[in-house]
């Protein structure tokens, strides 16, 4: 579905990535792991349009390279950054109603869908997502994105500095995920919650991909995380 292939990105002068190639299937979780600065979350804007970049990057078949990112959103990737980027005035139903794609009919997720994923929306549905914990406006923005009826889901960071509890809630989140068909394409620091629900691991250092492979073998390749993960 997603094939990235030479993947540069620019932010200004300052080159990050340098040649990035990698693929997701249909319906497979991909976990991208690195460091702080090896280049996972650039690697994210890139594909959404949101840094400057030469390479290719193509969906379905079609480059996306050039395209603006709401463009890109409406070809059916999601995007979950990991600033969260909720509206703070309006309300958590409000929110969810802005992820909607217009005109979309039958969408795979309903308003229905994400509260009974995350019932503690449902019952702030009428508070301003402002006033929200940490954990609240993760998952509100989880949901915001999948009322897009997005093909694709790219999650950065979503565990970052939430509570155990929370972070336990976002693995059975994902788990929904991998059992509705989504593609998803994972950028997670937390090596228990990325092995244990993705198909296949990248890990990236310097800007490249450092490593390709399973879980499994990824599990068994200590060196691998000892030079490009381990502080």
């Amino acid at each position: 579905m997603l094939r990235v292939r030479g993947l540069h990105a620019f932010y200004g002068k300052s080159h990050v990535l340098h040649g990035v190639d990698f693929q997701v299937g249909e319906g497979e979780i991909l976990v991208l792991l690195g460091r702080n600065g090896s280049g996972r979350s650039t690697t994210a804007k890139a594909i959404m349009g949101l840094v400057d970049t030469k390479g290719s990057v193509q969906w379905k078949g079609r480059e996306l390279l050039g395209k603006k990112p709401h463009q890109i959103a409406r070809l059916g990737i999601g995007y979950v950054p990991e600033n969260r980027d909720i509206f703070p005035r309006l309300t958590v139903h409000q929110n969810l109603m802005l992820g909607e794609k217009s005109g979309h009919k039958n969408p795979r997720w309903t308003f229905q869908d994400v509260y009974t994923l995350f019932p503690r929306l449902r019952e702030r549905a009428d508070v301003e997502a402002g006033v929200l914990s940490g954990g609240e406006q993760q998952m509100l923005t989880l949901c915001r994105t999948l009322m897009g009826d997005p093909d694709l889901v790219i999650i950065d960071e979503p565990t970052e500095g939430l509570a155990p509890k929370i972070v336990d809630l976002v693995a059975q989140f994902l788990k929904v995920l991998r059992a509705r068909g989504l593609s998803v394409l994972l950028i997670e620091q937390k090596l228990t919650i990325a092995l244990q629900i993705s198909d296949r691991c990248l890990v990236m250092g310097h800007g490249k991909v450092v490593f390709e492979g399973t879980s499994a073998s990824f599990q068994s390749s200590p060196e691998v995380r000892k030079e490009w993960l381990e502080v």
